[in-house]
């Protein structure tokens, strides 16, 4: 005889639709196009958000049924659900607004594999920290501490319920990270190239070369008289070649 289950599990559903660049977190065959979503229980709005695959740090605006809500709230089943990124030219005021307000000085730390793109943010003067063994732990910990943005290519560290402030990267060459940062978070105006060492992410300073006539080599003492010492690490930099690339480098960036 066959026995019946006297708490049978039922599932739910509910139609969603994600907008812009929320929809590089689908599968192909769901981006751009409203879908129907299936869940157990009534879960906050963005746990299933989160278990779709969208982490809560890209999303700025929530409607259900046309009506703004927050992440807590709950759904039953049947919704129609709209789900928006960060909206920069329309002005949302009246509604919720589920993405904090920018940092006033962004402040970054960056993944385990992104180091190239640490390098970059540091040349351009941006605060980041970056150690390449740290864990998904630490660097929610050290987020949330110091207030930083967190880089990542890991989805993970952003579904964390501590993250306020993240953003996932999508490029994967190092150099078109640095613009899609730049561009994703509005950064050009607070871009000072030179003001930070690329090594240790510490403040630069002015040097004389009377100053540092030890630590030169001769080539940079003879063909120099502007230097820069790390305040913290104090590694030393003058402008050669290669601080020359680096300024095209930059005016292409910027342009």
């Amino acid at each position: 005889m066959k026995q019946i289950d006297p708490h049978p599990i039922v599932k739910h559903q509910a139609e969603f639709r994600f907008y812009q660049e929320l929809n590089d977190f689908l599968p192909a065959d769901l981006r751009k196009r409203s879908f129907i979503h299936e869940f157990i229980g009534q879960p906050a709005i963005k746990d299933t958000i989160e278990a779709i695959g969208i982490p809560h740090t890209e999303i700025d605006l929530i409607l259900v049924e046309g009506t703004s809500v927050g992440f807590n709230h709950r759904i039953y089943g049947g919704e129609r659900i709209a789900v928006y990124p960060m909206f920069e030219s329309l002005d949302i005021s009246p509604l919720i607004r589920l993405r904090p307000k920018p940092l006033r000085v962004p402040r970054f730390i960056a993944d385990v594999n992104l180091g190239r793109l640490a390098n970059y943010l540091r040349i351009l003067g941006f605060d980041t920290y970056y150690e390449n063994r740290q864990d998904d732990h630490e660097i929610v910990e050290r987020s949330v501490s110091e207030q930083r943005i967190i880089l990542t290519r890991d989805l993970g560290v952003l579904k964390h319920g501590q993250v306020t402030h993240g953003y996932w990267v999508r490029n994967r060459q190092p150099l078109k990270q640095v613009e899609e940062v730049l561009r994703a978070l509005q950064l050009e105006k607070s871009v000072r190239p030179f003001s930070r060492c690329s090594a240790c992410n510490g403040g630069l300073r002015h040097a004389t070369p009377a100053e540092l006539q030890e630590e030169l080599p001769e080539f940079a003492r003879d063909s120099y008289d502007t230097f820069f010492v790390c305040r913290s690490c104090a590694k030393i930099y003058w402008r050669g070649s290669h601080y020359d690339r680096l300024c095209e480098w930059i005016d292409r960036l910027m342009s």
